[in-house]
């Protein structure tokens, strides 16, 4: 510390000790406390403004904080929404020029020339790395914040939040393949996931594409149409009356049976998913997010590719006749791009649509556990292109705060699944709709275990 008679505001500029001393204490203090090196040696009135900014800036970061502690979801409801994003980017801008300010500013109370010469190189290299990493951070966290309010403002719809039905949030949860050669999209992957609204745990309801005879929910425009089921009397629209098929009937014979499907930020074709997976399963379902399989090899790449544990040997096809295989997916855990991960999750050559199912379920649950927070952050640009080209729901941006804090309980739960399949005694070509929703309820609510009596 500099002597009385050569305080850090009147220091002796002809010590070289002394005035190197004094350089060191404030871009210490700079960094340390940004502003407190103004106050002490510079322009006061600069000094108090960055002080005051500094200590906001820490109480705010103290309160957000505490409030994470204890009320997670308000936290995650601010940062999940377009306005509070942007409220954010505004003020990490704002740190990062006040940040920039100050430390040319003290660069300049330091006098540099005056220190020793072999101190002058490690003062300034040491004041330059620490404001390109806090204004960078700051900077960098304003382009992050306003990237997320986009995307969020891309694929989120505007809307009022729904509570729990039954104590429980359900989602249907569409993989959509376009092909080229198919009049439109045709959902291949189709499950409904049913969340406990409390707990967090997950059951997720395998329905496969080739479900024939079934039921719409009552009082919806199918059942209307479709009384006894889903093409059990004359048919239906399209080629084949299978569940995947009420998608192109709806959105490219029949739109107009929900003619505000698209202003409520959905589509006909996939509200007639809604009301098939509705009649299904028993369950009323909230929200739709639908996976565009085309687009889908671009957030697996984003995200730097998949690990999956692959436990039988799955071909991969020269082209999309699926008939001449280039090469074979081996047992054992593979580390896959977006390309081969899509032909994992679509290979049928040799495979039931069973086999499919339970791949396209492995490849979704391997995804959800790499997209943690700090592998989005570092590639999150080429992630937020890719999910606002693959992903649309009518999830409302006020719910997705609560939906965070619900998937931070979930993720530390094993996941349940009910597949409707042979394996679980449907038989997807004569199911017995009674039964299915049997298994279902049973597996939302199995009955508690006896107690072994005294």
């Amino acid at each position: 510390m500099t002597s009385v008679s050569s305080p850090i505001r009147h220091p002796d500029v002809g010590s070289a000790p002394v005035m190197t001393k004094r350089a060191w204490w404030l871009v210490v203090l700079n960094l340390v406390l940004p502003g407190s090196a103004q106050v002490l040696a510079g322009n006061r009135r600069l000094g108090r403004f960055g002080l005051g900014a500094t200590l906001i800036l820490l109480a705010a970061v103290l309160v957000v904080g505490v409030s994470y502690a204890l009320w997670p979801a308000v936290v995650f409801t601010v940062f999940t929404n377009s306005i509070g994003l942007w409220a954010v980017a505004i003020a990490l801008a704002f740190y990062a020029v006040v940040w920039l300010v100050l430390t040319v500013d003290t660069l300049r109370l330091a006098r540099i020339v005056k220190a020793a010469p072999n101190a002058r190189p490690l003062i300034a290299g040491f004041t330059l790395a620490a404001m390109v990493v806090a204004c960078g951070t700051a900077a960098y966290g304003a382009y992050v914040a306003t990237t997320a309010s986009g995307f969020l403002s891309s694929v989120f719809v505007a809307g009022p939040s729904d509570p729990p039905v039954d104590g429980r949030y359900n989602v249907l949860l569409l993989g959509g393949d376009a092909g080229p050669d198919r009049d439109g999209l045709r959902p291949d992957s189709i499950s409904v996931v049913s969340i406990d609204a409390e707990t967090g745990q997950a059951t997720q309801i395998g329905l496969p594409r080739n479900l024939v005879n079934f039921p719409f929910s009552e009082g919806s425009p199918l059942a209307e149409v479709y009384p006894e089921g889903y093409g059990a009397i004359d048919g239906c629209e399209v080629s084949a009356c299978m569940l995947n098929s009420v998608y192109t009937e709806v959105e490219v014979k029949s739109p107009e049976m929900y003619p505000r499907a698209v202003d409520e930020g959905s589509e006909p074709g996939i509200e007639g998913m809604r009301d098939a997976a509705e009649g299904i399963t028993g369950l009323t379902i909230q929200y739709y997010v639908l996976i565009d399989m085309q687009g889908f090899s671009d957030l697996v790449d984003a995200l730097g590719g998949v690990d999956i544990n692959v436990t039988e040997r799955v071909p991969v096809h020269e082209d999309e006749t699926f008939t001449t295989v280039a090469f074979w997916f081996e047992p054992g855990m593979q580390h896959m791009d977006g390309y081969h991960a899509l032909w994992y999750a679509r290979s049928r050559h040799g495979t039931s649509d069973y086999d499919r199912m339970n791949r396209q379920h492995q490849l979704e649950e391997a995804i959800l556990k790499q997209a943690n927070p700090g592998n989005v952050l570092s590639k999150f640009q080429s992630v937020a292109a890719a999910g606002a080209q693959v992903v649309k729901t009518d999830v409302p941006q006020g719910m997705l705060g609560y939906f965070v804090d619900l998937s931070s309980k979930t993720k530390k739960l094993p996941i349940n699944r009910v597949q409707l399949t042979p394996e679980n005694d449907v038989d997807p070509e004569d199911p017995d709709y009674d039964s299915i929703r049997q298994l279902i309820d049973t597996a939302l609510a199995p009955p508690p275990s006896e107690s072994p009596v005294p």
